[in-house]
C-alpha cells in the first residue's frame, strides 16, 4: 500500500502553496513613542498612553530607560543608559518588562553596575537567573526571631551593640569618622563564616569605590562578595537602583538557604539622588524637599532584611545601612526615617574621634533592639553591666576635671572604666575573633587588668591575643575554665615581660 505524502516529501512547490493556504491577516497594535525633551538622566515622553510605572523603555538609539512618573498627557523616566544620539524626537516603544539583575554563584567575587554589566574587565556574569529589582519582602508567616548573633570582630559591637542575622542595624554619623570602616571591618570578619557579603556604593568617587575594592582584594575578602557600584558619574537612575539591586543578589542567597550581609553605603546620597529625581521630574517637595514618599522607599527595601523560618530554608539576610549626619544632628529627616525603619543604631561622634577613640563609637546612643536576644549565652553574661558601668563612668570622670576630692570606691571606678575604655578601642581592618572578645571580657571582670596602666592595656590585649591558640576553649566551656586559662596566659605574659 503506497503510504501518504508528508510535507517533507512534498516539493517546493508543494510546500509554498500549503503556507499560501495556511496565511492570514490580522490586525497588530504597537504603540510607539516620542522623546519631548531630555536632559539631567530625565526624558519626558508622549504618545505612550498604556505606560505603567516601573515599565522598561527602549529608545530607538539604543540607550533604556524606566518610567519614573505619570501624567495625563506624558510619560516621565530616568535614564539607565544614553548614547549621544539621543534627542528631542528619538521614537520610544514599551519594553514590557521589568528590571532586573543577573544573580546567583557566577557574581560572586565580581565588581558589577546595578544592571549586572560588569565593572572589573572580566566578561559579562553567567548568571542562570535573572531576579527582578523590585520584590515585596517575605510576610510575616515566613519569618523567624532572630536568634543568631552575626559577629563583626569589633569589640565594642559585639560585647555592648550585638547584631544577630536577619537584623537592620544603622551605622549613623559625620563624614569622616569611620562609618565606611565598620561595615567594611564587618565584612572582612565573616571570612570562613559562610555568610556570603554584597557591598553596596551609592554616589561614591571613583578613588572611594578603587579604595573600597582593593582593601576587600588584600584581604580575601572580595571571594564571598559581590560589589555593586552605583558611582558619583553614573546616572542618576543608576544610583537610585544600586541598593534594589544589591538587596536582590543577597535575596537571592537567603532564599536558598544562605546567610547573607549587604551593606548601603550610603543611603544618604540615596536619599539625595531621589530627591534630585522627584525634583526633577516636577513631583511636589516635602520636608526639606524631599518626595513625601522618601519614608516608603527605604522601608521596602529595608524590609526585605530578615530571617526565613526553617519551612522557607532557614537563610538571614543581615543590613547594615550607612547614613550620613551633618554636625551630629541625629534629629534630621533621613536619619530619623532611618532610624525608625531599622532595629537598632550605631553612632558614631566627632567629638570621640578627635580625642583618639576608634571605632568612635558613642556607646550612650547606640543600641541594639535584637541583637542581645541572639548574643551567645556566655559572651551575654560577661558583658551583662559592662554597658552601664561604662556609661556611669563617664558621668563620674567629669568630676575629675574640677579637681575635687573623690571617695576611694569612685576613684576605682573611674580607674576600671579608664581600663575599658582603652580595651574597647581597636585599629582599623583588625577585626577579633569572638573567642578573644569573651577571654578579654573574662580578664576584666576578673580584675586581672585592674593593675595595668591604662596606656599599657594595648600591650596586655595584644599578648592574650597572640596566645588564643594556646587557650582551646570553646564558648561552651564553662567559666572557671576560661577564668584559669586567661589567668595563667596573663601570667606568662606578665612574666615574659
Amino acid at each position: 500500500m503506497k503510504q501518504p505524502l508528508t510535507e517533507l516529501d512534498e516539493g517546493p512547490l508543494a510546500r509554498q502553496s500549503r503556507w499560501v493556504d495556511r496565511y492570514g491577516m490580522r490586525v497588530t497594535i504597537r504603540e510607539q513613542g516620542r522623546v519631548v525633551s531630555v536632559g539631567d538622566g530625565i526624558a519626558w515622553i508622549d504618545g505612550l498612553p498604556s505606560a505603567a510605572i516601573d515599565d522598561v523603555l527602549d529608545f530607538d538609539d539604543g540607550s533604556r530607560g524606566q518610567v519614573f512618573d505619570l501624567t495625563v498627557e506624558s510619560a516621565g523616566a530616568v535614564l539607565l543608559g544614553a548614547t549621544p544620539a539621543l534627542t528631542a524626537g528619538t521614537t520610544v516603544r514599551v519594553a514590557r518588562q521589568r528590571l532586573a539583575v543577573p544573580v546567583g554563584e557566577a557574581l560572586r567575587g565580581r565588581v558589577v553596575d546595578p544592571l549586572g554589566a560588569p565593572l572589573d574587565g572580566r566578561p559579562a556574569p553567567e548568571a542562570r537567573e535573572l531576579r527582578s529589582l523590585q520584590r515585596r519582602a517575605p510576610p510575616i508567616t515566613e519569618r523567624e526571631f532572630v536568634n543568631r548573633p552575626l559577629y563583626s570582630g569589633i569589640k565594642i559591637i559585639d560585647t555592648l551593640i550585638p547584631i544577630g542575622k536577619g537584623q537592620r542595624q544603622l551605622i549613623v554619623g559625620d563624614k569622616g569618622i569611620g562609618r565606611s570602616a565598620i561595615a567594611i571591618d564587618a565584612l572582612i570578619n565573616q571570612r570562613d563564616k559562610n555568610v556570603y557579603c554584597v557591598y553596596v556604593l551609592i554616589g561614591q568617587r571613583r578613588s572611594t569605590v578603587v579604595s573600597t575594592i582593593d582593601i576587600l582584594r588584600e584581604t580575601g575578602a572580595l571571594d564571598y562578595t559581590t560589589i555593586v557600584v552605583g558611582e558619583a558619574s553614573a546616572l542618576p537612575g543608576l544610583q537610585f537602583l544600586a541598593p534594589f539591586a544589591g538587596c536582590s543578589i543577597a535575596e537571592e542567597r537567603m532564599e536558598q538557604g544562605h546567610d547573607t550581609l549587604v551593606v548601603y553605603d550610603d543611603l544618604s546620597t540615596h536619599a539625595r539622588v531621589y530627591r534630585e529625581l522627584s525634583l526633577l521630574l516636577r513631583r511636589p517637595p516635602g520636608r526639606e524637599a524631599y518626595p513625601g514618599d522618601v519614608f516608603s522607599v527605604h522601608a521596602q527595601l529595608l524590609e526585605r532584611s530578615t530571617c526565613l523560618n526553617a519551612e522557607h530554608g532557614g537563610g538571614s539576610m543581615t543590613a547594615l545601612p550607612v547614613i550620613e549626619t551633618q554636625q551630629g544632628e541625629i534629629a534630621a529627616y533621613i536619619p530619623t526615617n532611618l532610624i525608625s525603619i531599622t532595629d537598632g543604631q550605631i553612632y558614631l561622634d566627632a567629638e570621640l574621634f578627635v580625642t583618639g577613640l576608634r571605632p568612635a563609637i558613642d556607646v550612650g546612643r547606640s543600641v541594639s533592639r535584637i541583637g542581645g536576644a541572639a548574643q551567645h549565652p556566655r559572651v551575654k553574661q560577661e558583658a551583662g553591666r559592662m554597658k552601664l558601668d561604662y556609661l556611669q563612668f563617664l558621668e563620674l570622670e567629669v568630676f575629675t576635671r574640677f579637681g575635687a576630692k573623690l571617695e576611694a570606691s569612685i576613684e576605682k571606678a573611674i580607674r576600671r572604666g579608664r581600663v575599658l575604655r582603652e580595651c574597647l578601642k581597636q585599629d582599623r581592618l583588625a577585626p577579633l575573633a569572638v573567642r578573644f572578645q569573651m577571654a578579654w571580657l573574662v580578664a576584666f571582670n576578673d580584675g586581672r587588668l585592674d593593675d595595668v596602666e591604662p596606656e599599657a592595656v594595648k600591650a596586655r590585649l595584644d599578648d592574650l591575643a597572640a596566645g588564643m591558640r594556646d587557650i582551646g576553649l570553646t564558648l561552651d566551656s564553662s567559666r572557671d575554665e576560661w577564668s584559669q586559662a586567661v589567668a595563667h596566659r596573663l601570667s606568662r605574659g606578665k612574666s615574659a615581660a
